[in-house]
């Protein structure tokens, strides 16, 4: 199970930062995705371990920014300048398989989940 946190409520134009753990797991990417009720999970943002490289979400690149504490074994998911469309449940995905790029935006190649946390963004 990864232990993922730090969602809450803010306002349009406020930030947050996510927080996931992969409690003692060998994986290669760390993933995020969010779901809004009556819709598909959505790929937000991975990263790839072995220090192969970020990717982002159309909608959230120059606003969000996933980065990792070596030392803390956390992967960190920065987002600012929030929009009320960034509404979700967001969820942190693992995997130890070495995904290409192609492959990090679909949720069956992610082996690992967190139980997802909660963001609201008002306008």
């Amino acid at each position: 199970q990864l232990q993922a946190s730090g969602g809450g409520l803010t306002q349009a134009g406020g930030s947050l930062t996510l927080q996931c753990a992969p409690d003692g797991r060998t994986v290669n990417v760390i993933s995020w995705f969010r779901q809004v009720p009556g819709k598909d999970r959505q790929f937000v943002a991975a990263f790839k371990l072995s220090g192969a490289g970020v990717a982002y979400a159309d909608s959230v690149k120059g606003r969000f920014t996933i980065s990792r504490d070596r030392a803390k074994n956390t992967l960190y998911l920065q987002m600012n300048s929030l929009k009320p469309e960034d509404t979700a449940v967001y969820f942190c995905a693992a995997t130890s398989g070495r995904l290409i790029t192609s492959e990090l935006r679909n949720e069956v190649n992610y082996d690992y989940w967190g139980q997802g946390t909660q963001v609201t963004v008002s306008s």
